[in-house]
């Protein structure tokens, strides 16, 4: 009895699907396999492909163009040192953040007209914080040399400055 159940559970879900499928238009319906040559998803995939392609090139333009000031920083963090050493890479991040809003003139102060606005953002690159905690919590670099970029919506973005070797 235990597989005749079983055999019906298989088919009702099928029958409930069929009859859905009459109910709606002829436009909603789901096509079948037969119906779709087998042809059309490789022609499909290619024009999909390029319109990637080519909005992909057109955001690294307006990225370029956006940068309305950038500049080069070393931030000491010798002061992180200071403080004990399971905390020493989380304040060399506070004072990398610290260094750059005060350079940049982030104005981070909202006034009451100024709320309904987006606040600048800051922006610490992952190559940053990579060099930071590269040597552990307790032994942050003394210095980091970045390049600081603002664009025109007053969002500063930290980056590696790219050394020439």
């Amino acid at each position: 009895m235990a597989k005749e159940t079983s055999k019906k559970v298989k088919e009702e879900p099928k029958q409930e699907i069929e009859e859905l499928a009459a109910e709606l238009p002829a436009e909603e319906q789901p096509k079948t396999e037969e119906a779709v040559p087998e042809q059309a998803p490789a022609e499909l995939e290619a024009p999909i492909e390029e319109a990637v392609a080519e909005e992909a090139r057109p955001k690294k333009k307006k990225k370029e163009e956006e940068i309305v000031e950038e500049r080069f920083y070393t931030i000491p963090l010798g002061k992180a040192l200071v403080r004990p050493p399971k905390k020493r890479a989380p304040r060399a991040m506070q004072l990398v953040k610290i260094f750059v809003t005060k350079h940049m003139k982030i104005a981070m102060k909202v006034s009451e007209e100024e709320e309904e606005e987006e606040l600048p953002q800051l922006i610490v690159s992952k190559e940053v914080n990579e060099k930071i905690w590269d040597r552990g919590i307790e032994k942050p670099p003394r210095k980091i040399k970045t390049r600081v970029t603002k664009d025109k919506d007053g969002n500063v973005t930290v980056y590696l400055a790219e050394t020439q070797k």
